[in-house]
């Protein structure tokens, strides 16, 4: 009995282990010159902005839907300048693309968290959110749920947008290119905080934003073929998830008191009619 009792903790733990997230099993730091860098046995991965270079990594694999964590602490301080980037791509020239960047901000005011969907490399479908926390105090998970039916934004587990499959309606979705995540740090002084007003003041260089526990609940493309069975969807509930009740209402909590734009509304922007989506029901 003993020994069984052993077998299964050693069982366990190894089944533990393999799930858990390891940036050097799962990550390639891809740009920087080594300003990107995978730390604590590959538990823990920072990206690095000075003067002279940002820096970026991308996921080894590529996927066909999936559910993406990852727990990020943005750059501290005054952040002004700088962007934070958090998204999924694929390699096409006419590429598909769900967008998390967080535009940073001089001391005490609030990050801008600014999303975007691409399709066949058209995008124009910003939303922009501040949060309700300091983004920069402690790590927070930030997910993307894609699948074929919707594209669902989160933090914490907190829904901030949903973008559904609306092609019975003339809306392109992303759904047939495999795309890598990515993420990344870059000055973008010229249009990120206030449109560009705010320089970045390199006297707070270098500017570190953080990451750990990436986990990818995804099917997996290779080879010209999904990971996914189609006979055990079960295995993958995140594939026919949607937004129950209570976070369609965390949904419109957060869009009511911390959207900032949706172009769901810039009517000035599209004066021949807003986009179908938009006036869908």
């Amino acid at each position: 009995m003993r020994t069984s009792l052993l077998l299964l903790s050693a069982l366990i733990s190894f089944v533990m282990v393999a799930s858990a997230a390891n940036f050097n099993q799962d990550i390639d730091v891809t740009w920087g010159d080594g300003r990107g860098k995978i730390l604590e046995n590959g538990n823990l991965l920072t990206l690095t902005l000075d003067k002279f270079s940002g820096s970026g990594f991308q996921s080894k694999n590529q996927y066909l839907f999936g559910k993406i964590d990852m727990n990020i602490k943005l750059v501290p301080s005054n952040s002004a300048g700088t962007v934070t980037t958090y998204y999924l791509r694929s390699e096409r020239s006419t590429w598909d693309e769900i967008d998390f960047e967080f535009l940073g901000n001089l001391s005490g005011d609030p990050y801008t968290v600014h999303t975007n969907v691409y399709t066949q490399g058209k995008g124009d479908k910003e939303q922009q959110f501040y949060l309700w926390f300091d983004p920069t105090k402690d790590f927070h998970t930030y997910s993307l749920l894609w699948n074929p039916q919707r594209i669902i934004f989160s933090v914490d587990g907190t829904p901030l947008r949903e973008f559904k499959n609306l092609e019975s309606k003339g809306v392109a979705f992303p759904k047939s290119q495999p795309m890598r995540v990515y993420s990344s740090l870059w000055n973008a002084d010229d249009w990120a905080t206030r449109g560009g007003l705010v320089k970045t003041d390199w006297s707070q260089a270098p500017f570190t934003a953080a990451y750990r526990n990436y986990k990818a609940d995804t099917c997996v493309w290779s080879s010209g073929k999904s990971s996914c069975s189609s006979t055990s969807p079960s295995q993958n509930s995140w594939l026919s998830q949607e937004l129950d009740i209570t976070s369609q209402e965390r949904l419109k909590w957060v869009q009511k008191n911390y959207m900032i734009y949706n172009y769901c509304t810039d009517t000035k922007r599209f004066p021949q009619g807003l986009p179908k989506e938009c006036t869908a029901p």
